[in-house]
């Protein structure tokens, strides 16, 4: 395909950078040269604004396949969205910072107001990082959580502390419930895909695959200590702190939310009818003690300061909180984060960068869900007429991938060797990225 994006952003250089290898990259923006970073990637460069139908001549839009707008303006990304559904017929992408446009601009269900210059994709980072956040909320202890197939089929991370009975032991030793399996181990920062004989060290992140009612049998016998969240904390009163609070009152967890600005404070307090809301330095260890905060059974640490949620966190890890997630914003220092004690990283970018190659990356297979950094995929594969009546420990499936579930009308499977793929089965393949393509083109043949 050929993409053009248009802003020379992290984001702009994230996606660049994922997909130059594979497709022809036109970069466009208003500088005059790229930042350095870009220029160790194979890709083309226009410096002009994209809002010009000059510009995006010059880009090769008569040829592109798709139009990514990433700039930092709003309005930048979305007249010139607009301009490119003006005179090209192409797919369109438009990242957005604020709610209105986003519930404004994005297509309806019912069709009313739609116009042949719209915008095909609306992505507002902050509202996918909220509901990654709350996926992970709602299930003790786990550090992921995917849900598919309308919530029949579901995939939970967890990470194997020093108190687990599973520790040291090999998988086929430790009689996981019935429709469970375990598809992927990252160890070391190194996802890989495991088998019966792999022994479960200390600090690795497993991840698991099955039904809903299997998974949550998994958490309790094996990972939950306490049955369910009744109380959180959220640090930083902005539109991912302020999100978070409307969904945790509406599934009645008892939350506190502290922001240091009074102003927002008070917005706050007349928006969240259930929410106390505490307006002060989260920094402040006195005010955390004061307010009970290490009490809390989850903290979430949400303002746009990296350095700010790291010490909260630590703070609130001092003080006593179990389960704490932390938001990201430069990439690099998700790793570090975990390293030095966060149960969990979360970035809006990564969040966005999923919802893209959701979308965009492949038009006849589905990505239902990147984990680990973009190390590993869950792929949504119809079997193919030539793999119909076949048995799972038939079928010869490229090394590095494991079916985690079938979907067969309305019923989930958890597959086993002897489970037979029937024609109209839909599978959902958990893969390592390096060897997504492989599989892929083994179900295409």
């Amino acid at each position: 395909m050929k993409i053009i994006i248009f802003g020379a952003t992290e984001i702009g250089y994230l996606i660049a950078s994922e997909l130059y290898q594979n497709h022809d990259i036109t970069m466009i923006d208003t500088k005059e040269e790229l930042p350095e970073e870009f220029n160790k990637l194979d890709i083309s460069f226009v410096s002009g604004n994209a809002s010009s139908i000059n510009i995006l001549d010059a880009a090769g839009i008569k040829n592109a396949n798709v139009f990514i707008a990433c700039t930092g303006l709003d309005e930048a990304n979305i007249v010139s969205s607009w301009t490119v559904k003006k005179i090209s017929g192409i797919e369109t992408v438009s990242f957005v910072t604020r709610q209105e446009y986003l519930e404004n601009l994005s297509p309806t269900k019912d069709g009313l107001y739609q116009s042949e210059f719209g915008i095909d994709h609306i992505i507002w980072p902050e509202e996918l990082l909220t509901e990654e956040i709350f996926r992970i909320i709602t299930v003790p202890e786990a550090i992921d959580v995917e849900i598919f197939a309308g919530g029949k089929a579901r995939l939970f991370e967890y990470r194997i502390k020093e108190d687990s009975s599973i520790v040291n032991k090999q998988i086929k030793d430790c009689y996981f419930p019935e429709d469970s399996l375990i598809v992927g181990i990252t160890r070391n920062n190194k996802l890989f895909i495991p088998d019966g004989s792999t022994q479960l060290h200390l600090g690795d992140k497993v991840i698991f695959m099955g039904t809903e009612q299997a998974l949550n049998i998994l958490a309790r016998n094996f990972f939950q200590k306490k049955k369910n969240v009744e109380t959180a904390s959220i640090i930083g009163g902005g539109n991912v702190g302020y999100m978070l609070a409307t969904h945790m009152e509406k599934i009645g967890i008892k939350t506190k939310i502290i922001e240091i600005d009074p102003v927002r404070c008070e917005y706050l307090s007349e928006n969240l009818k259930k929410t106390l809301v505490l307006c002060g330095d989260a920094t402040n260890l006195e005010l955390l003690e004061s307010e009970d905060i290490g009490d809390s059974d989850v903290l979430v640490s949400v303002t746009n300061n990296d350095e700010k949620n790291l010490l909260c966190s630590l703070l609130a890890k001092q003080l006593g909180v179990k389960k704490v997630i932390t938001r990201v914003s430069k990439l690099p220092n998700v790793n570090l984060f975990e390293k030095v004690g966060i149960d969990v990283a979360v970035s809006p970018k990564e969040a966005a960068m999923n919802e893209l190659r959701n979308r965009l990356i492949e038009t006849d297979i589905n990505i239902l869900a990147i984990v680990e950094r973009g190390q590993g995929e869950v792929l949504d594969m119809p079997a193919p007429s030539k793999f119909r009546d076949i048995a799972v420990k038939d079928l010869a499936m490229p090394a590095h991938a494991i079916i985690g579930a079938v979907q067969r009308g309305h019923k989930i499977l958890i597959p086993k060797g002897n489970t037979y793929i029937r024609e109209n089965d839909n599978m959902l393949i958990f893969t390592t990225a390096e060897y997504a393509q492989k599989v892929k083109e083994f179900f295409k043949k």
